[in-house]
């Protein structure tokens, strides 16, 4: 509950990009995000009633956050955290964002911790940024709905400039791991395939409980606790799925060595066997996705893949920069050539994690 006189308080949250390991926070696995600069931010302001306004741009809607009926979705991650923080309401919210929606690039976290932080702040609540991340990892899976692991919303808050961080959640570790590809003349490409991505569609919780059962038939709590000889003895269903995440667990820590080596052209075949292994066992990649990471690898990237839940979204592509024009002609011009809508490109760069605006 609030502990002191409320005050206007603007937080600033990112997205994210997942380098590596995907679909294996839930599966108690090893991933390694960053986040961008580009960013959410969310200016509370108390009010003299005990509703909540929320704004943005042209949008707005006004009620309390524990009668969410007529709520559209954008404005539950906001309300959700009101209700995992404990706050009746009280407050307008003002938010804008640069981060892409339904790109697969964490929107949503981004939009739940920019509201936390100003939230903690507003009202001296003390959390840490480790509680922040729990009552946002709750925000969207109890209040709005979509099943999350955690890991968009541990880089929103915890990401450091010109880093990745290693989140190991089976054992609740962190390590910040220094990752600057413009010193090496490369560049991480984002390819927003502008296929709507939504999480609350059914199928990443399809798959998460297709992960699931698989760890309960081989006796373990999580898939990453086993390796691949592990999985005999699996039906035909689960065996793709715990073998994705078997190998990608292995993958993140073949990058991370990679990458403490200065090896930066071994990064390229890990993220393209990411991508194979999240389009064939796990499923969870489109046709544009696919078209976006060969079309990529062809015209000069060392490496892509899909990056997020997928059903559609972002690929990104380790590019050298003297190639990111020809990639991103080329990929713009095999979409073209199938009649999609046009692609949106940008360079990730590794960016700061949630924070309080001065």
């Amino acid at each position: 509950m609030p502990a002191s006189t409320p005050r206007p308080v603007t937080g600033v949250a990112p997205g994210r990009v997942n380098l590596i390991g995907e679909h294996v926070d839930y599966n108690g696995g090893r991933c390694l995000p960053f986040a961008l600069r580009q960013s959410t931010t969310a200016r509370v302001s108390p009010r003299d009633d005990d509703r909540l306004a929320v704004r943005s741009g042209e949008r707005s809607w006004e009620g309390r956050p524990s009668q969410l009926d007529d709520a559209p979705s954008w404005v539950r991650y906001v309300a959700g955290v009101f209700v995992t923080l404990d706050v009746p309401g009280g407050f307008d919210v003002e938010v804008s964002s640069e981060v892409p929606i339904g790109a697969g690039l964490s929107s949503s976290a981004a939009l739940e911790c920019s509201v936390a932080v100003a939230l903690d702040a507003a009202l001296g609540l003390g959390y840490s940024p480790d509680e922040l991340v729990a009552a946002c990892v709750r925000a969207e899976s109890e209040v709005v709905g979509a099943p999350t692991g955690g890991l968009d919303q541990a880089i929103s808050v915890h990401a450091r400039e010109s880093h990745a961080l290693l989140l190991d959640f089976a054992t609740d570790e962190q390590r910040q791991v220094p990752f600057d590809p413009a010193a090496h003349d490369l560049a991480v490409l984002v390819v927003d395939t502008r296929v709507s991505h939504e999480l609350t569609d059914g199928g990443y919780g399809a798959r998460r409980d297709q992960a699931w059962e698989a760890a309960r038939h081989l006796g373990v709590r999580h898939l990453a606790q086993v390796g691949p000889d592990d999985l005999a003895g699996l039906d035909a269903a689960l065996l793709p799925r715990a073998r994705h995440v078997v190998s990608e667990v292995r993958r993140v820590d073949e990058v991370v060595a990679a990458l403490g080596a200065g090896d930066w052209a071994a990064l390229g075949p890990l993220l393209d066997a990411s991508h194979a292994s999240l389009r064939d066992d796990y499923e969870v990649s489109c046709a544009e996705l696919d078209t976006a990471c060969e079309t990529a690898r062809e015209a000069g990237a060392l490496g892509a893949r899909m990056t997020g839940g997928g059903f559609g979204g972002s690929a990104i592509a380790l590019t050298p920069r003297p190639r990111l024009g020809a990639v991103e002609s080329a990929v713009r011009t095999a979409f073209a050539a199938r009649g999609w809508t046009a692609p949106a490109f940008f360079v990730a760069e590794p960016g700061a994690g949630a924070r309080v605006l001065a």
